[in-house]
């Protein structure tokens, strides 16, 4: 929907009808571009334009000095996008594909949307000792992206595995 002269969409409504006076909508609204989750009350009648939000699925090609750089999987057109604008970026590796919505009418990138889990290769982390591996300690190791994340002491260079990119912490190893 467009509120506020931006697209956002409902996270959660509740329609509320009190005792006394009109019903209304208590909402939560997360903003399409930035993310960002504000509550809001609608009363009964008021309107909202609906906006038609697309998705489509980009490759991620390289990033430089202008951005991220993506390619339509169908296409084949390449579009550029801030840096900043792309979430997650760090567990996004060249090659990999991310959604990314348009406004519809306007054509314009609203935001991008990664995978929730996605396969890394541990490219540099601290080997473990034997016998620690009981205790439950973690140690730091950089993901072939360039992020780093807290794996267990196990784990090694060249090792497979899961991230969870909301959380961004490790899920489990992959046998590949």
């Amino acid at each position: 929907m467009i509120w506020n002269g931006d697209v956002w969409s409902i996270v959660e409504f509740q329609h509320v009808k009190p005792g006394k006076g009109g019903a209304f909508v208590r909402s939560k609204l997360r903003n399409v571009r930035t993310g960002r989750i504000v509550d809001n009350t609608f009363r009964a009648g008021e309107k909202v334009k609906e906006a038609r939000v697309e998705r489509r699925k980009y490759q991620y090609l390289y990033e430089d000095d202008l951005g991220l750089h993506f390619m339509n999987t169908e296409s084949y057109e390449q579009i550029s996008l801030p840096s900043d604008s792309v979430r997650g970026k760090e567990y996004v590796k060249e090659g990999s594909s991310i959604d990314i919505l348009f406004h519809a009418e306007t054509e314009k990138a609203l935001s991008t949307e990664i995978p929730l889990s996605v396969e890394l290769v541990v490219s540099e982390t601290e080997p473990g000792l034997k016998g620690d591996t009981a205790t439950g300690a973690t140690k730091p190791a950089t993901l072939e992206s360039g992020a780093i994340v807290n794996v267990p002491l196990f784990i090694n260079e060249g090792d497979t595995i899961r991230v969870n990119t909301e959380k961004g912490e490790y899920i489990t190893r992959v046998n590949v």
